[in-house]
């Protein structure tokens, strides 16, 4: 889940966590020998294999996969590698939720560390295109700005790059995969150069060295006022921040005619979180969806007022609502976003959600210290539907262009503030 200005996101996150936290009972194996790494590569196989919420783990042949992958990963030069081939195993699963981390990226759900180069990556018209350079990043001190193309990586030319981060996820790729291989251009060890080049406005082909690095986000929620109109943007879903959010609201929404609320970076968060806040703007008993395991153990989320509405001058939001959303948005979101449009209690806006809608019970330790997360539950919406793999089409899509990137213009929020001033349709 990126903090991108003008809503402009990158997938950095995609989660549903349904309960818990990891259980401390792993003993520290070290993946400095080979016996070691397949430890912990068995590990990882084995409790895919036990726990995944589909036992034909989609179609996949499993038992080959381990063969394949299972000498590479004994041969190994560094743990940086030995997790490469973890996931480029369970890469071919094409599963954003199942994913695994190293003991030195201690990936904390809601507050997502990574390593960055200080520049973010989405494909527009067909391009890499840069949307946001860290103004404290060494980046920020060379000639790349928001627009520019992304026209090679390490001296690679672009297209060979993303077809062969692609490979990753198997033969057959869809956008959402060819979405996170592009996010992914610059990923490496934390402390390694890259050396990337790009074409600027002009047409002309830059390159500069950047060095990779460790960076933190802190998720929360933010608000700004568009004359009567009210945007509020949340990052992700926890139980903090619905809290925050729903203590801030009357003073937010004093005086406001409409809101706008902003999606476009929310990649998911608790489940439970996201039921508090979609209770705010929908009825009592609203169903929204059933999530299912493989042993076929399910539970419904609904909504519920009560839960939230502690803060004595708030009541049922009832003002005229947009809806933006992005790839980016994710899981959770992709959730509240489908029972909102469903109810037809908001028009949605932008572009066609991740379709990364599966659910994790509880991360598990590996025997090195590093973390696994696994998609336990399926989810479908009350009707049935599946939003995995599909994602959520809105109501009106409005395309990024390189000429919106490079004015700084954020054209999905000014389509939503026309529709709520009554200028479009």
């Amino acid at each position: 889940m990126g903090r991108l200005k003008h809503g402009f996101a990158v997938l950095i996150i995609a989660v549903l966590v349904i309960s818990g936290a990891a259980r401390d009972d792993s003993s520290v194996v070290s993946t400095a020998t080979p016996q070691g790494r397949l430890i912990v590569f068995d590990d990882v196989w084995e409790t895919i294999q036990e726990r995944y919420y589909d036992p034909s783990l989609n179609g996949i042949n499993w038992q080959a996969k381990r063969t394949a992958f299972r000498p590479a990963a004994a041969k190994a030069n560094s743990t940086h590698e030995f997790y490469e081939v973890l996931r480029q195993m369970i890469g071919s699963l094409k599963d954003a939720h199942t994913r695994v981390y190293s003991p030195d990226e201690k990936f904390d759900w809601w507050n997502p560390r990574f390593v960055t180069v200080g520049v973010t990556v989405r494909e527009i018209e067909g391009v890499p295109t840069v949307i946001q350079v860290d103004p404290n990043s060494a980046a920020s001190r060379t000639d790349i700005r928001p627009g520019d193309t992304i026209t090679s990586v390490d001296g690679v030319p672009i297209a060979n790059v993303i077809a062969n981060r692609l490979e990753n996820f198997g033969s057959r790729t869809d956008s959402v995969l060819r979405y996170r291989a592009v996010a992914s251009l610059f990923e490496g060890p934390a402390g390694t150069p890259v050396t990337v080049g790009w074409t600027n406005r002009e047409r002309k082909s830059k390159s500069a060295v950047l060095q990779r690095y460790w960076t933190q986000r802190r998720l929360g929620f933010t608000n700004q006022r568009k004359g009567k109109v009210a945007i509020l943007r949340i990052d992700a879903f926890t139980q903090s921040v619905a809290w925050d959010f729903t203590k801030a609201l009357p003073d937010v929404l004093d005086g406001a005619q409409a809101i706008v609320l902003d999606l476009r970076s929310n990649g998911g968060g608790d489940a439970e979180a996201m039921a508090d806040v979609a209770s705010l703007f929908l009825d009592d008993g609203i169903n929204l969806g059933r999530f299912a395991d493989r042993f076929g153990a399910s539970f419904e989320l609904q909504t519920y007022s009560k839960r939230l509405w502690r803060v004595p001058q708030l009541a049922r939001i009832k003002l005229p609502l947009v809806v933006l959303t992005s790839e980016s948005t994710s899981s959770a979101a992709e959730i509240m976003v489908a029972a909102l449009q469903r109810k037809h209690r908001a028009r949605v806006i932008g572009s066609v959600t991740c379709g990364c809608v599966l659910a994790i019970r509880n991360r598990h330790p590996l025997p090195d210290g590093g973390l696994l997360d696994v998609s336990e539950f399926d989810y479908r919406t009350a009707e049935g539907l599946r939003l995995e793999g599909n994602g959520i089409k809105p109501d009106k899509s409005v395309p990024l262009t390189r000429n919106d990137v490079y004015s700084r213009r954020d054209t999905v929020l000014e389509v939503a503030q026309n529709i709520l001033n009554g200028r479009s349709r």
